[in-house]
């Protein structure tokens, strides 16, 4: 039995762990511990969990502090608005049998208790128009081998993790892309996910919160289709920047040509049609309706913000 070290880095200790810490405590495995890293000591203390303060740094340095601090040889690392569902790590741990296996990772699903306007985000990512074939990092998908995963559910052998160096702040946020492309080329090893390695995420709110988050996204993929190609060098990265271009361009061409008003505006109803179909909710349509808005808007942010990425000249934090 592979003795796990959940870790989890946080500012301070919050209401989302007090809610998250009673489902790690319910999780079906036997040999487990639990490390929060806070910036500062706390006074609070949680069964089968050491809070150990990391001073005020970021959240890629505290989970490299698992090195030093973690007793585990598998590390499970997640997110403090994040909390599992119970077979969560007894699901993951098997696939480390095999030893070409470097980790393992599942889907982050929209929290149950989630209202209104997180569960419409929650909609806006799930939704195929969005998130293309990346679903599967919101919604169970199928068994399979990936290349990229983020840390909110990512379970790391630790040999593999400090063989690699860990984390790499340089490219914090994002820094969980570099790292999975380390464990696939420095480590040659495999990155499974399994849709039943199952954590409950809760989102952020439509439509300020979702949108600030989705366009950080946005300037950081830019800037790795340059500097890590191999990830994130992909045609659907960049199709949001070109729905954008589409958005202004059409307008000022067909001024231009009037016969292309015919083509702008039935790419438009295709678009909507899409749109509709992507998001439908008819068991809450309030949701349905925000999700719809969220979708484009989304699209709107990132086609801008992963061409500031792709333009700039280093990371922007």
């Amino acid at each position: 039995m592979k003795k796990v070290s959940i870790i989890i880095p946080v500012r301070e200790i919050n209401d989302y762990i007090r809610e998250a810490i009673p489902h790690h405590l319910r999780l079906d495995y036997p040999d487990y511990e639990i490390l929060i890293f806070p910036d500062e000591p706390s006074e609070e203390t949680f069964p089968r969990t050491r809070i150990i303060p990391s001073g005020k740094t970021g959240p890629a340095e505290k989970r490299d502090m698992a090195l030093e601090h973690a007793r585990g040889e598998i590390l499970a690392f997640i997110d403090d608005d994040a909390y599992p569902r119970p077979d969560w790590l007894k699901n993951a741990v098997t696939h480390f049998d095999d030893p070409s296996v470097g980790a393992v990772g599942g889907p982050a699903v929209t929290a149950e208790n989630d209202g209104l306007l997180r569960q419409a985000s929650g909609k806006v990512y799930e939704s195929f128009l969005c998130s293309g074939g990346y679903t599967y990092r919101y919604i169970p998908g199928k068994l399979m081998d990936v290349e990229d995963l983020p840390s909110v559910n990512l379970i790391v052998r630790k040999d593999i993790f400090a063989q690699i160096g860990g984390y790499d702040s340089n490219f914090y946020p994002g820094e969980d892309t570099k790292l999975c492309l380390d464990i696939i080329k420095l480590a040659d090893k495999r990155i499974v996910y399994d849709p039943d390695v199952l954590v409950y995420h809760h989102r952020r709110k439509l439509f300020r919160e979702h949108l600030k988050q989705s366009n950080n996204y946005a300037l950081h993929r830019g800037y790795f289709a340059k500097v890590l190609p191999d990830t994130s060098r992909k045609i659907v990265y960049f199709v949001p920047s070109l729905f954008v271009l589409g958005l202004v361009a059409g307008p000022l061409l067909a001024l231009l040509c009037p016969p292309l008003w015919y083509l702008y505006f039935s790419v438009l109803l295709l678009y909507f049609l899409l749109l509709v179909a992507s998001t439908v909710n008819l068991k809450n349509i309030p949701v349905w309706i925000l999700s719809m808005a969220g979708v484009f808007l989304t699209h709107v942010g990132y086609g801008i913000g992963f061409v500031r990425g792709l333009l700039s000249r280093e990371l922007i934090r």
